[in-house]
């Protein structure tokens, strides 16, 4: 594996059919709606990271989205990392998956997350948990339990102090990284290098900009440019890129009719996110980062 920056491409779609439907069944599961571009996301991201049966990855950002549940399923053991708290996960999860949490208020037991009254300050969690564990009931069945393991770390990206030095073996995420703003995102992505093992990859997704960076409003995040992105994850100038087909490949983007039947309908009901008021019409494009860290770090 090499440094890589690399803008996804609609025909992402096409490589890996299977393997995106088994993502798109997998978020029925879990409960959560599919941001517009992650079957891009999840493709490319699992074709680099190769086979993770027994390995330790980190999802960065990972809130409750499908990727960490597709690791575990597939025997890898994850550190699901996200600064909003998911202690109160539905009970539908617990039950299919081993969740623990790092520390004893980053996952709540079943027991804790009935009693209601048992700490306030985390009442409405707990109801919006008890009701994603009722409406599970309607959703698509899993039998069984998966074989890897989660544990649920809620904790600002800036800081892992609980997580020890050259101690995971692979880390990705998913949309996230670009909700750092453009003074941060270096911090986080240190922080990252420092938990990774020598030879390990950090291949994650993130927002591009063509010329500048920018912030895009509706979705609270940054669209960064290659310049920006080689010089915060340290890639190497050898690096390969595609960003010579930034227009090409944004126009492909802009016509793909299968992510636009595909959008979730809580983007018709939000101006807060991607595509505000669920009309099509893309304003960045999700690119892709490999960066495999040096033996001497």
């Amino acid at each position: 594996m090499i440094d890589t920056i690399e803008i996804l491409s609609t025909d992402l779609l096409n490589q890996y059919r299977p393997l995106i439907d088994k993502q798109k069944k997998l978020a029925r599961f879990i409960g959560i709606s599919m941001g517009w571009h992650y079957p891009l996301d999840w493709s490319w991201i699992i074709n680099h990271l190769g086979k993770v049966e027994g390995k330790r990855i980190l999802d960065a950002g990972a809130g409750r989205g499908v990727l960490q549940w597709y690791l575990a399923e597939q025997g890898a053991e994850v550190l699901s990392v996200d600064r909003d708290s998911r202690a109160c996960l539905p009970l539908h999860i617990r039950r299919r998956y081993r969740i623990h949490g790092l520390r004893p208020g980053d996952l709540l037991s079943p027991l804790q997350m009935v009693n209601l009254f048992h700490g306030f300050a985390l009442y409405s969690e707990k109801v919006k948990g008890l009701a994603r564990s009722v409406l599970s009931l309607t959703r698509p069945r899993i039998s069984g339990r998966a074989p890897g393991k989660i544990t649920i770390y809620n904790q600002d990206l800036k800081n892992l102090v609980d997580i020890p030095s050259n101690s995971i073996d692979a880390i990705i995420s998913v949309s996230a990284l670009e909700h750092n703003p453009p003074e941060e995102l270096p911090i986080v992505v240190r922080e990252l290098e420092r938990v990774l093992k020598p030879s390990g990859a950090m291949i994650v997704t993130l927002a591009a900009g063509r010329e500048r960076d920018w912030f895009h409003e509706p979705s609270k995040g940054w669209c960064y440019t290659e310049d920006t992105l080689r010089k915060v994850f340290g890639l190497s100038p050898a690096a390969r890129s595609n960003y010579d087909q930034y227009d090409v490949l944004f126009k492909a983007l802009k016509e793909c009719h299968e992510l636009q039947d595909q959008l979730a309908a809580v983007y018709q009901r939000s101006n807060q996110l991607g595509m505000p008021g669920g009309k099509w019409d893309p304003q960045y494009q999700p690119v892709g980062i490999i960066k495999v860290k040096a033996n001497g770090f």
